[in-house]
């Protein structure tokens, strides 16, 4: 009889210990187009940027301190750099390029 208590409480013990089967919910795929039309190409000391209306062209030195910003209001743009001879970084927005001027 003591047996048969011990198995039935083992038996009920058990079915309690037994690990829930989960199933995973599917994933959603999203996708980001971060591709932008942006170029730029500078002349001298001159850069024209075309494609970023609307975004901020960032010039930072090679010690990555900005040195000069400007807000970009036009699709065809045009400016000036003041800066001395040397090599700096012009981002906008996932758009960098690697100038040095002379």
């Amino acid at each position: 009889m003591n047996k048969n208590i011990l198995l039935l409480l083992l038996t009920v013990i058990t079915s309690f210990c037994v690990p829930e089967i989960s199933v995973a919910e599917p994933y959603q795929y999203v996708e980001i187009n971060d591709f932008q039309d942006v170029n730029i190409s500078v002349t001298g000391s001159n850069v024209h940027v075309t494609g970023a209306n609307g975004q901020t062209l960032f010039v930072y030195n090679v010690a990555g301190v900005c040195v000069v910003s400007f807000r970009i209001e036009g699709v065809d743009k045009h400016y000036e750099l003041n800066l001395q001879r040397g090599c700096y970084i012009l981002k906008i927005g996932n758009t960098v390029r690697k100038i040095s001027l002379r």
